[in-house]
């Protein structure tokens, strides 16, 4: 190659996609088809063009996660190697010229419920009454429903407000129309590039062969909808219309640095269950509401680790498939501020929050919300995870249809 077909990027180390970063997704430009790249500081670069390596010239990040883990750290070398060196001037492309699809294709979904602090909040919502906010099961596995795969959604995609079934404490019966205690909960999502067999379960020291990396997540729930439902099964309608994730999947190889230990847990867990090390993520979430930052969730407080959530969720024989994603549950903090979810932060609409000047309790027709987040990265700098964007539209149904 010559001077002309090639160019130096020049990213600052510590830029939030810099060199320690180089997070997997799938991009195109306008009139031409899909195709994987990572995202370089200001840059995408074409990964199928900069390797030579056509398992990332299609929509989807499936193939290469399905040909495993050491393909994962070999991959990660070469692109480390080729970024330091001049790169094909065809690679690369403004992260502003393109657009971001939903970087692999969802195979299953399970939803996680990994923080104490919000798991003690609900309870003390919901059964204010009982001295013991959590329910007998809960430091003894970690609680999860399954989801619907088809409804997640790529940020920057509108969410319709759902409509449902609901029956508040003062309504004689059942009512029907769009729900009016539309809330978000921000989440990590961990995504399987390589599966597992039925009936062999992934023991938690092996879950790293088995995770590819993290996306942002917000679980779109439907407080009123998912209220009047639950009993005695778990969320339903109430949870599948939309969840939201990052386009960017950032690679668990790149989270050396963010890994800590996980709070005290106790009672013992059962064997299962146990590492000798469990281990955390040292992440920082923010949530941000119509242009206000109004939270800063804490991932290194989550209670079950990620490696504990895949080796629960495969104990009884379930198999995993490249492409499954389970999402740890609202992260919250000890602290107010540090909630991931309005019905937390306003306490159940009790104690409205003021949001550009206006004080609101749910989500109205029009609202924004943006999740971002940062984790330490190697040699003191921090990477960033990009950003869940989506904006509540009205809903397509008012009435029983």
């Amino acid at each position: 190659m010559t001077a002309s077909t090639t160019v130096r990027l020049d990213v600052p180390i510590d830029d939030l996609f810099g060199i320690h970063n180089l997070p997997y997704g799938v991009y195109s430009l306008p009139g031409r088809a899909p195709r994987v790249g990572t995202r370089y500081g200001e840059h995408v670069v074409d990964l199928a063009t900069l390797l030579g390596d056509d398992v990332f010239a299609g929509p989807s990040l499936n193939p290469f996660m399905a040909q495993g883990h050491d393909r994962w750290v070999q991959v990660r070398s070469a692109v480390t190697a080729a970024l330091s060196e001049d790169v094909p001037r065809a690679a690369v492309h403004s992260a502003s010229d393109v657009s971001l699809h939903l970087p692999f294709d969802v195979a299953d979904y399970v939803d996680f419920y990994a923080s104490e602090h919000h798991a003690a909040n609900l309870g003390r919502l919901f059964r204010p009454d009982n001295p013991e906010p959590l329910m007998p099961n809960w430091k003894h596995l970690p609680v999860g429903y399954h989801g619907r795969s088809a409804s997640i959604v790529v940020s920057g995609t509108d969410i319709i407000r759902p409509a449902g079934q609901r029956k508040g404490p003062n309504d004689p019966a059942p009512v029907f129309g769009p729900s009016v205690r539309l809330d978000i909960e921000a989440e990590l999502g961990f995504v399987v590039g390589t599966g597992s067999a039925l009936g062999e379960p992934v023991a938690a020291g092996r879950a790293e062969k088995h995770l590819f990396g993290v996306v942002l997540f917000n679980d779109w729930s439907a407080r009123d909808i998912q209220a009047w439902e639950y009993v005695p099964l778990g969320p339903n309608l109430g949870k599948s219309f939309a969840s939201t994730v990052s386009p960017w999947v950032v690679p668990l190889l790149a989270l050396e640095e963010a890994k800590v230990r996980t709070p005290v847990q106790e009672p013992e867990v059962l064997p299962y269950l146990a590492l000798d090390e469990p281990w955390g993520l040292d992440i920082d979430l923010e949530v941000e509401w119509n242009g206000e930052v109004v939270s800063r969730p804490p991932y290194a407080a989550m209670y079950w680790s990620p490696a504990q959530m895949l080796a629960h969720l495969t104990v009884n024989g379930a198999p995993t498939r490249t492409g499954d994603l389970f999402a740890s549950g609202t992260v919250s903090g000890p602290a107010k501020e540090q909630r991931g979810a309005f019905i937390e932060l306003t306490w159940g609409g009790a104690e409205p929050v003021t949001v550009a000047g206006e004080r609101r309790t749910f989500l109205e027709d029009g609202d924004e919300v943006v999740l971002r987040a940062t984790a330490p990265g190697a040699g003191g700098t921090r990477i960033g995870f990009g950003e869940a964007r989506g904006r509540v539209v009205a809903a397509r149904h008012g009435r029983e249809v």
